[in-house]
């Protein structure tokens, strides 16, 4: 009895090794990203200057390097900003960012929260960072909460990385206090 069932157990595992193989258990397929890299870091970290000046300080869990390392995409991104006088402004934190060597521009997505040193927070999906502009902006839905419990929500927003200048594309909501709108 025992022989009979050996070879039926074995055949029932290699059935199931080779119908899960390409998988990843979140549903997605290993190649992508992963094969036209051309190198990967952990650990990454890099500076944005602009004149000397320290403008923002990434880092990265895990980067890949493509495009002759014109173009970084990055897994668990932190980024902090700084002032004109070097002092840190507000840190961001995303899943995901790329980030554009030529052009010291970032896209962070994924559970983004930028957190201002003064207690200001905003919550969107996806943000882009525009190191000549020094601004953060977006199309995206977001949440800004300040201290106090005041809170807006928007679509599309640009702002300062400190979030004191946010101009608001479209309020959908708001609670706490006075904002001032755009044309006001």
């Amino acid at each position: 009895m025992r022989r009979a069932l050996l070879p039926s157990v074995a055949l029932i595992v290699a059935l199931g090794a080779a119908c899960g193989g390409g998988d990843r258990p979140d549903g997605s397929r290993v190649p992508g990203i992963l094969d036209s890299a051309e190198q990967i870091a952990f650990g990454f970290r890099t500076l944005i200057t602009d004149g000397g000046l320290l403008r923002a300080e990434i880092f990265g869990d895990t980067a890949l390097f493509m495009n002759q390392n014109t173009r970084i995409a990055l897994r668990g991104l932190t980024g902090d900003f700084f002032g004109a006088t070097g002092a840190k402004e507000a840190t961001a934190t995303a899943e995901r960012g790329l980030f554009d060597t030529r052009a010291n521009t970032l896209e962070a997505w994924g559970n983004v929260v930028i957190t201002s040193v003064d207690g200001r927070v905003l919550r969107t999906p996806m943000i882009r960072y525009d190191h000549s502009r020094n601004q953060v902006y977006s199309d995206s839905a977001f949440t800004l909460t300040e201290p106090g419990e005041r809170e807006m929500r928007g679509v599309g927003f640009r702002a300062d990385p400190n979030l004191n200048a946010v101009e608001v594309l479209k309020v959908q909501s708001g609670r706490g206090g006075t904002f001032t709108l755009p044309g006001s």
